[in-house]
């Protein structure tokens, strides 16, 4: 976005320099990379940053407010719920798309949201070398809000951490190394000292968890959650009654707890009135004024990575659905081309990391992931056979 950078990369752009930044990346972790790595890192002028910011804490007001627990109290479907919720999740991750307003100008809308984990290990590692690789200025950063590499991993490893020892903290998740997003598993384990284990590893005693440590059998007092319950439901019959013990009374500490997942998601859009957030309606609550459903998307509030979203929506689509008041109909954004690439322009997503430490009143913005799309979705599986589009870093102009 920023002209002048944008420019320099792409005219000292070379597949030899792309392939020598791509060996890095992968040595982060050796053969663990699942997903496209974009060739270039995204350049944001300090202008656009503020805007994505000041939405960003437009919404954060509404997730500190005192009634926000009352508002979200149906957002935990009954067969997912998890007992022992804490006062507050230790992580949001805010999606926010270029976009173009009515004006044709650029500015962020709001696409997702959610009160979980993203990459954010790997992110650390991977950002380094890419402000490397693409000569990025100093007065550009990933980071936000003052913070820096080391100071943003010290903050990260002391929200998975709590108050206890490494061996004592597991990353839960449903079969780890099989994940798309199993290098930020290994990165993790790496830079916080915390073992990835599988449901299926977990041992219950007295409402205790149990995990094998090198043959060991070591209690687990906090769980950093991984594991998606929605995905829970469509695993084998013996992988669901496994999980059945997380449903417990169990003395353990959640970071985040699982509830957290759906309050902080989807189903918060509807609550949030802001430019830079898409007018968003419960299906079950929809006005009777709304006749141009091909302005609108249409989103299950319960599924993962874009499945079941309809993008051209038609009023035969409404009638079909038998559980409206787990549909979000959601204004479209038409994301911008606005990324100059060698081949055609791309699209860009935003993903602003937002860290909540325990005593803090509020969370705070410390770092992003983004990515570059050319297909009709941001999305590894809508970008198929692209080049210059992927996961990426975006650099803000300080």
């Amino acid at each position: 976005m920023e002209k002048t950078l944008r420019e320099a990369f792409n005219n000292t752009f070379t597949t030899e320099k792309y392939a020598t930044y791509m060996a890095q990346v992968e040595a982060i972790q050796p053969g663990a990379l699942d997903f496209r790595n974009c060739e270039t890192p995204l350049f944001i002028p300090k202008a656009f940053t503020q805007k994505i910011i000041d939405a960003c804490e437009a919404i954060t007001d509404v997730i500190v407010a005192p009634d926000f627990n009352e508002l979200t109290k149906n957002a935990v479907p009954e067969n997912v719920l998890i007992p022992n919720q804490n006062e507050h999740t230790q992580f949001i991750a805010y999606d926010f798309g270029i976009c173009h307003n009515e004006q044709g100008e650029l500015e962020p809308q709001l696409i997702e949201m959610q009160g979980f984990p993203s990459l954010f290990a790997f992110q650390a590692q991977h950002t380094a070398l890419t402000a490397a690789y693409a000569n990025v200025p100093s007065n550009y950063s990933a980071y936000l809000n003052g913070y820096k590499e080391q100071s943003y991993l010290q903050l990260l490893n002391e929200i998975i951490l709590g108050t206890h020892p490494p061996e004592n903290v597991v990353l839960l998740e449903i079969f780890p190394t099989k994940q798309k997003t199993r290098i930020d598993f290994y990165s993790t384990q790496q830079l916080v000292g915390i073992n990835y284990v599988c449901l299926t590893e977990l041992m219950e005693e007295d409402n205790k968890l149990y995990y094998l440590n090198n043959g060991v059998k070591t209690p687990i007092h906090r769980i950093y959650n991984r594991i998606i319950f929605d995905e829970v439901q469509q695993q084998t019959i013996e992988i669901q009654e496994k999980a059945k013990l997380l449903y417990k009374l169990l003395k353990v500490e959640w970071v985040p707890h699982p509830n957290w997942f759906y309050k902080i998601s989807k189903y918060t859009l509807p609550l949030i009135q802001h430019q830079y957030v898409p007018t968003t309606y419960y299906l079950n609550q929809l006005p009777h004024s709304i006749t141009n459903l091909d302005n609108y998307v249409l989103k299950p509030l319960f599924s993962f990575a874009g499945q079941g979203v309809i993008i051209d929506v038609t009023q035969a689509d409404i009638d079909k659905i038998t559980d409206p008041e787990n549909w979000i109909l959601q204004k479209k954004v038409p994301y911008a081309d606005c990324i100059a690439t060698p081949d055609g322009p791309a699209k860009a997503e935003i993903r602003i990391f937002y860290f909540w430490k325990e005593g803090w009143p509020r969370p705070v913005a410390v770092h992003n992931l983004s990515r570059m799309s050319k297909g009709t979705m941001i999305g590894t599986r809508y970008n198929k056979d692209k080049e210059w589009v992927g996961g990426t870093v975006a650099f803000f102009e300080q």
